[in-house]
């Protein structure tokens, strides 16, 4: 299943691109080289075998705005950033946004092999896992609800395959009526709590002393046992993330950061904002953001799904 990994190089020098290419050459690699990030997006796709390596300023669309574009397309994709000396902050900024890693120049050519393989080697277990996970997929009742052939709607159950199987916290945005609970669904099902309990709870349904009791307990004898310990093991899936108060973002906060690393409990958020001047970003404290939305769906409205959404 597995495939042979490329390694696409984007960078407007020629002898920068050239020197690059043939290092990663005699190191084992399948090279190809672009002068022109507008140039490899022509040639890259969201099933593309290999990695990409991008220089962070280029005249046109810059590396940032690159690296934004890809992983538009394939949020998976590992890219490596290089940059010049004193663009640290920039390469941080990327990191931020979803780069792989980034190197320095003038770098060490065994610091990119090393990097390289590294990336490659994710990529490859991201391809064949994805292959394996379509393959189960076909037969998902869950998956085969999210109707639609339109390119957001494919790429939106790649996502779903991909996340499902990352295990980690998932935040979950998109307008009112786009499927969003389902895609929760969905992430469950793809992955490797498939089996284990999942639980379903809107945060805009109670008030916050109520919320807090069902979410975290201690629940009263005539309320069923806490949100958290019902869905030990498996998926909790928290619909209106953004009715939570401060206090309880608080304490949810203090839950995830006690479950250590793997999550005992995966932590679903949907978050249902519509104001323009508001998003779930800017409603959340920003620890507990940056947690939740470590991994993120957005789900397409339905008027960007062409045919899909009529």
């Amino acid at each position: 299943m597995s495939k042979v990994m490329k390694i696409a190089i984007v960078d407007d020098e020629k002898d920068m691109r050239q020197s690059i290419s043939q290092w990663l050459a005699l190191s084992g690699f399948d090279t190809e080289t672009f002068a022109s990030a507008e140039d490899a997006l022509k040639g890259l796709g969201n099933d593309y075998p290999g990695i990409v390596v991008s220089d962070i300023k280029m005249p046109g669309m810059d590396g940032m705005q690159f690296l934004k574009k890809l992983k538009g397309l394939d949020s998976s994709l590992p890219v490596i950033m290089i940059t010049g000396h004193g663009d640290v902050p920039m390469a941080v900024e990327a990191m931020r946004v979803g780069a792989f890693d980034f190197l320095e120049k003038p770098f060490n050519p065994d610091r990119m092999t090393e990097l390289a393989k590294k990336a490659t080697n994710a990529r490859r277990l991201t391809l064949d896992n994805r292959a394996l996970r379509k393959e189960l997929s076909d037969g998902s009742a869950i998956i085969k609800k999210l109707i639609g052939q339109s390119v957001p709607m494919e790429r939106l159950k790649e996502d779903i395959l991909d996340l499902g199987q990352a295990d980690g916290h998932v935040l979950v945005e998109g307008e009112t009526g786009t499927g969003k609970t389902l895609v929760a669904h969905a992430l469950h099902a793809v992955g490797a709590r498939a089996n284990k309990k999942f639980v379903l709870l809107s945060c805009s349904a109670y008030d916050e002393e109520t919320l807090g009791r069902i979410i975290f307990g201690p629940a009263r004898d005539d309320e069923p046992i806490p949100a958290m310990e019902e869905a030990r093991g498996g998926t909790l899936v928290l619909e209106d993330i953004e009715a939570l108060s401060h206090a309880l973002q608080a304490r949810l906060l203090t839950a995830i950061n006690d479950q250590g690393t793997p999550a005992e409990t995966r932590i679903v958020a949907i978050c249902n904002l519509q104001e323009q001047d508001k998003t779930c970003e800017s409603v959340l404290r920003p620890d507990l953001f940056y947690r939740l939305a470590a991994l993120r769906i957005t789900v397409p409205p339905l008027r960007q799904r062409g045919e899909d959404g009529l």
